[in-house]
This record gives C-alpha cells, sequence and structure tokens, in this order.
C-alpha cells in the first residue's frame, strides 16, 4: 500500500487532485477508476478516468522493485501451503496484482487469483471474497482473510469471513 499512495500522490497531482494519506487508506481495495471518478468530481476536476487510473498504474509499475515482502504474512502462506487452498481477492488489476506475486515469488502459492476484472461490485461488497471461495469450492465462513484496508474488513464481514490487519505487519508500518 505504501508504494501505491507514493504512484497515487504523484499521479494526481498532476491533475491537481488532492488525495491525501488517510484518504488514500480508506479508499483501499476500489478500483482505481472508480476512486478517481469519486475524487475528481468532489474537487471539480474534468478528467478521463480510466486514463488516469492508467497514468496511476503505471507509476506504480516503475515502483514494483522495490515491493517489500510482508515476511510475517507470506510466512503463513508459505506454512499453509498444500496444507489448505489459498486464493489472492484483490481489487487491483490483474496484471499488477500478478506482477506484485511474481516480485515476491509466492504466484505458486495460491490456487485462485481474483481481481478487479472478475467481479461487478468491489469492495466494501463482498464480491471477490465471495468470488475466491467459490473458485477454491468452500463455504465462505470457513474461510479467513488477511486484509489491508477498511473496506477490505467491510467486504469481508459481509462475505461472513473472519479477518486479519496485516498493517501492523508492514515494515514501515508504525502500528
Amino acid at each position: 500500500m505504501p508504494l501505491h499512495f507514493v504512484a497515487w500522490r504523484d499521479t494526481m497531482s498532476k491533475y491537481a487532485i488532492t488525495f491525501g494519506e488517510d484518504r488514500f487508506y480508506s479508499m483501499g481495495g476500489m478500483p482505481s477508476d472508480k476512486i478517481i471518478e469519486i475524487l475528481s468530481g468532489e474537487q471539480g476536476v474534468s478528467v478521463d478516468a480510466s486514463v488516469v487510473a492508467q497514468e496511476k498504474e503505471d507509476a506504480f509499475e516503475k515502483l514494483i522493485d522495490q515491493l517489500p515482502t510482508l515476511d510475517d504474512v507470506v510466512d503463513v502462506a508459505r506454512r499453509h501451503h498444500g496444507r489448505m487452498p489459498m486464493a489472492v481477492a484483490s481489487g487491483g488489476i490483474r496484471t499488477i496484482v500478478n506482477r506484485q506475486l511474481d516480485q515476491m515469488g509466492i504466484t505458486d502459492l495460491f490456487a485462485a487469483v481474483v481481481t478487479a476484472e472478475d467481479t461487478q461490485r468491489h469492495k466494501p461488497e463482498p464480491d471477490v471474497f465471495l468470488e475466491a471461495a467459490r473458485q477454491l469450492g468452500l463455504d465462505p465462513t470457513k474461510c479467513l482473510v488477511f486484509e489491508d484496508s477498511p473496506l477490505g474488513f467491510q467486504a469481508a464481514d459481509a462475505a461472513g469471513m473472519q479477518w486479519i490487519d496485516v498493517r501492523p505487519y508492514h515494515p514501515e508500518s508504525g502500528s
């Protein structure tokens, strides 16, 4: 998330759109074009949300080699690989999510990867988590979500899933 914030901050500043860090984290898990539509509408700035969203994703891709691994979370995934089905359920776009997983060397740990393209509704709606459970053949109430945003916590709750807030495990986190 911190690298995404840098990409957001740099991209939005080109358009004189204010996007503070607190607001950024409160919208985590929401597709980029929707965030841009909301912010530009609130701030009276006319932009093509899909073009600006692509600019933001391009900016993030330039930073992806700086992506830190949440070692404690990755260790949990590695310990449980092959012992229980696991999926990635993200509000991000597939190409970026796959690049992040590749960068961390953990792509093969997950039986399913569900992204913003796979559902009509996005966090805080539960659809991405419910789709991941469906692809794994699991009862959603038997799933545990590792999440880093308030919208994701709401989505997990709405899916009937328990969740763990991974933000305290981020190397730059003060929590």
